[in-house]
């Protein structure tokens, strides 16, 4: 078991975003959290990187517990993320928004050799190489955010609502490729998002988190299935 995440409780002051959740990621899996807008996605997702506190309760990667440790240690322990609204350095050149994802392991990463199979993925970043992130489109920032994360060689990607504000083009390739990623590379991913139906479908296993509280999991096939998810999030 890669990941594991035990009765983790989150609160912003009086208000109480999620309440003693538990699941898990197994290496080489990609799995789901979804849920409605507001529901503690990305609470969650922010707190297993460290970068909200929990109230209580544990994030492990295999068996270290990381719940005391700041969020660039925990990248430096192979978690990295890919946050919501791609989130880029605006004034830095994509190929210096590249550069920031090593940051701290320059003497452990290759990034021309990385970058080379990054491109492959994203050939858009390598013509944009030299332009400033600001200038880029919404896809083409959020490709930029995903690389960035990819460039350290994390050993689980957390990816938090990917298709919020594109195009459905661009969510069908950035879902393409995240699924690429995990069954030919064997890249671990965690993902929250809305568009359930996206996420299940390259999926293995997913989470339904509802008002802070996971209520139901499953195979992603099982849950598609589900007359309850297909009503409330897949609108079929």
């Amino acid at each position: 078991m890669l990941l594991r995440i035990e009765d983790l409780h989150i609160s912003y002051g009086q208000v109480r975003a999620v309440h003693g959740v538990s699941f898990h990621v197994e290496e080489g899996e990609l799995v789901s959290i979804i849920g409605a807008n507001g529901a503690g996605k990305t609470s969650i997702l922010n707190a297993v990187m460290g970068m909200v506190p929990s109230s209580s309760g544990a994030v492990f990667l295999e068996d270290r517990d990381l719940s005391s440790m700041p969020s660039h240690m925990r990248a430096r322990e192979g978690i990295r993320i890919v946050p919501e609204r791609a989130r880029v350095f605006p004034w830095l050149s994509v190929y210096e928004n590249l550069q920031t994802g090593i940051y701290g392991m320059r003497d452990k990463i290759d990034l021309e050799e990385k970058l080379s199979w990054i491109y492959s993925f994203f050939p858009v970043l390598e013509e944009r190489r030299d332009q400033a992130a600001v200038t880029l489109s919404g896809g083409e920032q959020q490709q930029l955010s995903i690389a960035r994360a990819l460039v350290s060689e994390p050993r689980i990607l957390l990816v938090d609502e990917v298709s919020m504000g594109l195009m459905p083009i661009l969510v069908d390739k950035v879902f393409e490729v995240l699924q690429h990623l995990n069954r030919e590379y064997g890249l671990t991913i965690l993902i929250v998002e809305q568009n359930a139906l996206a996420s299940l479908e390259i999926s293995h296993r997913g989470y339904v988190l509802e008002a802070g509280n996971l209520v139901m999991e499953g195979s992603a096939e099982d849950l598609m299935e589900d007359s309850g998810v297909r009503e409330a999030y897949l609108g079929l």
